[in-house]
C-alpha cells in the first residue's frame, strides 16, 4: 500500500479524498495530535478519553510502519527505517502512557515533527 492509499484507506472519514497524499496525511496526524493534545490536558480520570486518543494515534502509525515496510514502498530506505523506528517507539511509549508511566507529549512532538515534514513537501498544506 503507498502512502496515498494508506492515508485515505485509514483516514477516509477523516479527511476527504482531496488534494495531494500529502495533504491527506497531514490532515490525519492532524487530527490525531489535536486528540491526543486535547486527552492530555484533560482531567487525569478521563481516561477513555485519553485511550481513545492514544489508540487513535497508534492505529495511524500501526498503517504508516506497514507501509514503509512493503518493498514497493518508493521512499528511500534509510527514511523507510526511521519511520518504522518512529512507529516502534510510539507503540511502546503508548503503553506507557496507558499505565499512566508516561505523558502525551513525546507523541505529540513525534507527530508535529512529521506534520512539518508534510507540510514542507506541499504548498499551503
Amino acid at each position: 500500500m503507498n502512502s496515498a492509499a494508506f492515508a485515505r484507506t485509514g483516514y477516509d472519514s477523516a479527511a476527504p479524498a482531496q488534494g495531494t497524499p500529502r495533504r491527506t496525511e497531514y490532515r490525519a496526524f492532524a487530527q490525531a495530535t489535536h486528540r491526543l493534545s486535547r486527552a492530555g490536558q484533560t482531567d487525569p480520570l478521563d481516561f477513555p478519553r485519553l485511550a481513545e486518543a492514544v489508540s487513535e494515534n497508534q492505529r495511524l502509525w500501526t498503517l504508516l510502519a506497514a507501509d514503509v515496510a512493503d518493498s514497493a514502498n518508493g521512499l528511500p530506505a534509510p527514511l523507510r527505517a526511521q519511520i518504522f523506528y518512529l512507529a516502534e517507539f510510539t507503540r511502546l511509549h503508548s503503553r506507557k502512557i496507558l499505565d499512566g508511566t508516561a505523558t502525551v507529549a513525546a507523541l505529540v512532538d513525534i507527530n508535529t515533527a512529521v506534520m512539518r515534514g508534510l507540510r514542507g513537501g506541499t504548498e499551503n498544506a
